[in-house]
């Protein structure tokens, strides 16, 4: 197999820098890499990587807030047929262990600000050969290497063989557990995504990596090559698959956000001086404060020039039609709402001005290698209100790292076609569009009776003065569990708690209505917008004396 007709990010960034070397290719802050200089930086920490021992398929973890530094070494990792790991920057000692000794890293790269934290669990990960520290000065960790140093020092590494069966893997939290590595092979995943990204901008469909080149060329030459902010940490599948992976495969450009602290005017501000195209998302969580800060502006007579914007992406997290239509109103945007995980996309929904005027949230319509069946793998007929799983035959993981069992459980072969099975309940409706439910993990049973809470949360977030919800179940004698709202307020409502009973129980059925409703000042919540039922369930239990 001739090295073109590998489907490998590191050939396909090698292409991309190739083709359009003074194209800008990230941009954070003051720094501003070129595509030159971004490859050329990867390819002096990837041979920084193999002086340190490390070997084809060996693991990098990034420890790491939104930085070039986190893209350089992602790059770096993939040139030389190494495996970036992501480590979520929120995770304390036990699961930076396990995500550092589970994936097996020979390597760490992090910013110093972690280095005590790293300091703590020493002893639990001597495998590691490699600390690269990102700061100014000296490492603050012990035997750590600067990171600025050692990329200055090396020189850069010759471009290499590889090939499609090479490892991309991403951990996921989920919703229980331990952190869990999610594998792909390059070929699946790099392929599935760039083809996507292409048929979606009415771009030529390449049958090889070496075909992007004219595409990235042609894009470049229009000033059309796409310029994207992934508005959400990067250590997350939704911000690093469509912030960064899909726009640097077409030439583009990632504009980083510093992440720490969501700020939507910060964030807008960004769009506006970058002249952004295009921003990655997670839903409502992003979408409501965004829209604040728009209303906001406008009202001071100071409007932010979102002219620049074409597109809103958004995963993850519900983004209802609410906040979708108050993005609308300031930016004339596409929006996709994707639906999926880590372990893969099962459907999206599209909107503009013109189709928002009728759309409804948790509404999607499935992509062409997506199902709906039943446990045993039965299809479930469009219109027959059966609810089953959400399967997606398309970009399938090769399964989890060192985790058979759940591997078998989640990625399973229904009449010859094997599946991601992630674990969603839907609806598939007579147009043939889903209804999504929610996971069966955080399904409540109230008297034999199941409700997922994502389909009540929406009922409830379409309150006018509802700002974020999630549900839950808490004890009850007589039903085992009983339906518990957990919601904030806008800034300046007051909620009645009739009111929104009576809301609720006008666009749900008794049983799925909630029997306590809790308000406080936020919905717990992550870094990128996923909900912690935990500590929601938390919450209701302590304010209604259970706990």
């Amino acid at each position: 197999m001739t090295e073109t007709a590998v489907w490998h990010l590191a050939n396909i960034w090698e292409t991309v820098a190739d083709a359009v070397p003074d194209s800008l290719a990230v941009v954070f802050e003051e720094k501003r890499l070129t595509w030159r200089d971004y490859e050329r930086q990867a390819a002096q920490l990837a041979q920084v990587f193999v002086d340190a021992g490390l070997k084809p398929g060996a693991k990098v973890s990034i420890y790491s807030y939104n930085s070039v530094e986190y893209l350089v070494a992602q790059f770096a990792a993939f040139k030389a047929r190494l495996c970036p790991i992501n480590i979520n920057y929120r995770y304390l000692e036990t699961e930076l262990a396990h995500v550092i000794c589970n994936s097996d890293s020979e390597a760490v790269v992090y910013q110093s600000e972690f280095a005590s934290r790293l300091e703590t669990i020493r002893d639990q990960i001597s495998d590691v050969k490699l600390f690269l520290e990102v700061g100014e000065g000296e490492p603050v960790l012990a035997g750590a290497v600067s990171y600025n140093q050692a990329v200055t020092a090396a020189d850069p590494m010759p471009v290499i063989a590889r090939s499609n069966d090479d490892i991309y893997m991403l951990y996921t939290g989920g919703t229980t557990g331990l952190p869990k590595g999610v594998m792909y092979d390059h070929k699946t995943f790099s392929s599935s995504l760039i083809m996507k990204a292409c048929q979606l901008r009415g771009l030529p469909i390449p049958t090889k990596p070496s075909e992007l080149a004219p595409i990235v060329q042609s894009l470049a030459k229009a000033d059309a090559s796409p310029i994207c902010m992934p508005a959400c940490p990067l250590m997350h599948g939704t911000g690093m698959w469509v912030g960064v992976v899909i726009p640097h495969s077409l030439g583009g450009r990632a504009v980083l956000f510093d992440n720490r602290k969501f700020d939507a005017h910060a964030l807008l501000t960004l769009i506006q001086n970058e002249s952004v195209q295009e921003v990655v998302i997670v839903g409502d969580v992003f979408a409501k404060p965004m829209a604040a800060a728009l209303n906001a502006a406008k009202a001071d007579g100071k409007p932010f020039d979102m002219s620049s914007m074409k597109m809103v992406n958004s995963s993850g997290v519900m983004f209802s039609s609410e906040a979708k239509r108050d993005i609308l109103d300031h930016m004339d945007v596409m929006i996709f709402d994707s639906m999926g995980s880590t372990e893969g996309s099962i459907g999206v929904s599209v909107g503009s001005r013109d189709t928002m005027k009728t759309d409804q949230t948790a509404r999607f319509r499935l992509s062409p290698t997506s199902r709906v069946m039943t446990e045993d793998g039965r299809e479930i007929e469009a219109g027959s209100g059966e609810a089953g799983l959400l399967c997606n035959g398309g970009m399938v993981p090769i399964g989890y790292y060192k985790d058979e069992a759940k591997s078998a459980e989640t990625f399973r072969t229904f009449g010859g076609v094997r599946y991601s099975v992630p674990g969603d309940y839907a609806i598939l409706e007579e147009d043939g569009t889903i209804t999504l439910l929610g996971r069966g993990s955080t399904c409540v049973n109230s008297g034999g009776e199941k409700i997922f809470p994502e389909e009540v949360e929406e009922a409830i977030k379409s309150f006018g003065a509802v700002y974020d919800c999630l549900v839950v179940g808490v004890p009850d004698e007589r039903f085992g569990q009983a339906v518990t709202a957990v919601f904030s307020a806008n800034s300046g409502e007051t909620i009645s708690d009739a009111d929104l009973k009576t809301h609720v129980r006008a666009l749900l059925a008794d049983y799925k209505a909630p029997r306590h409703y809790v308000l406080t000042n936020k919905v717990p919540r992550a870094d990128n917008g996923k909900a912690n039922y935990k500590d929601a369930k938390a919450i209701a239990m302590d304010t209604l004396g259970m706990s």
